[in-house]
């Protein structure tokens, strides 16, 4: 009996680590599909201008990331309360940017708001990360892909939730995306109740520095592939909605093709995971890098009207990210498992790579389309639709093929 009761205390604790997850998620990749589109479409903001905006956000991030790292390992000991702070700024953030009309110019007012988003949500994440760390060490072997399954699977269920919330929220009142935001605010209070008793264990210490992960080969091998491998991650979920309204002809589409995009990364998630106990995260990585590669090829091709072709690239473009967000995490966490316990820093560094993709991506992307004539609901030439295309789909799949090159010549530990 108490080894069933211990048993269903630990599920009932990790369970809460997949609600905060699903949290974070919701902060993250939806924010980058939404966001954008949503200040073009409401409030006449330049793709340019929101292109600038997000790129100044990252070169932000560039400095503060690491700087957050220190703080959430020198902060260890007052983790649960540093972690409410964070999740009521995000909150807040999140209302103001999408339930609150702007109060004055509205580029200003979408880099205040993310500002606050994306501050606290790379504070929380490295937190968050570096706890996760803390709770394997106490647990059975194979904890780190334990974790990784609990807290990844509910990171896609809350990516899933907030990528088709809006399209929802859009039957039932007229500001749809007021409807998301008090949502959001919502789930934020539940994680905190969730996670109330596990930030306790952290570790107070103030980490090994910056120096020791980075003088470590296979750290730093693994943090250029999540760099690499999450730059087409972040090229195709900036441009998903345009992609599907413009290239495809599919206006109404939107959100039942990100509910298949990221349900098969959900489904797919716990799969890879138990592959990987099986055979390995390398060679499961792999294939799941190829797929998204014979994926993104078949997207080269797909022009008007190829909605349910597309359907199928996303089953297996979500597939292929499942494993990427569960794997890697695993991987880089069973490292700094051995080199830097406490893991906050390694996680600061994890979250400063993962986001100089997205700066990528916003600054190169959204300006070329507009320089090209594109216009987001509006009558589109060939060359720009066809320029929508090849950023879509071509650059991830180069992409793709260079993080199977990093990949296949980096020695991995098991986790």
């Amino acid at each position: 009996m108490a080894a069933a009761a211990s048993h269903d205390t630990r599920v009932s604790a990790l369970g809460g680590y997949a609600v905060f997850a699903a949290l974070l998620s919701a902060a993250g990749l939806p924010i980058y599909i939404h966001a954008p589109k949503f200040y073009v479409d409401e409030f006449g903001v330049s793709l340019g201008a929101l292109g600038a905006v997000l790129f100044a956000l990252r070169l932000l991030d560039v400095v503060q990331d690491p700087l957050l790292g220190k703080l959430a390992a020198m902060t260890a000991s007052a983790r649960g309360k540093a972690v409410a702070i964070g999740v009521v700024v995000m909150c807040g953030g999140m209302l103001g940017l999408f339930a609150i009309a702007p109060m004055f110019s509205p580029v200003s007012w979408f880099a205040m708001m993310l500002t606050l988003v994306f501050s606290a949500f790379s504070f929380l994440t490295i937190a968050f990360y570096a706890q996760g760390v803390g709770k394997a060490d106490t647990m059975a072997a194979g904890g780190h892909l334990r974790i990784a399954r609990w807290r990844e699977t509910g990171a896609l269920l809350g990516v899933c939730a907030a990528s088709i919330a809006p399209f929802v929220f859009l039957f039932y009142m007229e500001a749809e995306f007021t409807g998301f935001a008090i949502a959001f605010a919502m789930l934020g209070l539940l994680a905190v109740l969730l996670m109330r008793h596990e930030w306790g264990n952290a570790k107070p210490d103030a980490g090994p520095g910056f120096r020791v992960i980075l003088q470590d080969t296979q750290a730093r091998r693994l943090l250029l592939i999540a760099l690499v491998n999450a730059a087409p991650v972040a090229v195709s979920s900036t441009l998903f909605l345009f992609f599907v309204e413009s290239r495809l002809a599919a206006p109404g589409q939107e959100g039942t093709l990100l509910l298949l995009f990221f349900v098969s990364a959900a489904v797919a998630a716990p799969i890879w995971g138990i592959l990987a106990q099986k055979y390995g995260i390398k060679p499961v990585l792999l294939v799941a890098m190829v797929l998204a590669v014979f994926a993104f090829a078949v997207a080269i091709t797909l022009g008007s009207g190829d909605t349910f072709l597309f359907a199928l690239v996303c089953v297996a473009t979500g597939a292929a990210m499942g494993a990427d967000l569960t794997l890697l995490p695993a991987a880089f966490a069973t490292r700094m498992a051995e080199i830097a316990p406490n893991a906050a820093e390694g996680f600061g560094l994890w979250a400063l790579v993962s986001k100089l993709s997205l700066a990528f991506a916003a600054v190169v992307l959204l300006p070329m389309l507009e320089r090209a004539g594109f216009s987001s609901g509006g009558e589109n030439t060939e060359a720009s639709l066809w320029l929508l295309t090849l950023l879509y789909a071509a650059v991830p799949c180069g992409l793709k093929c260079l993080a199977i090159a990093l990949l296949a010549t980096t020695q991995l530990e098991k986790g």
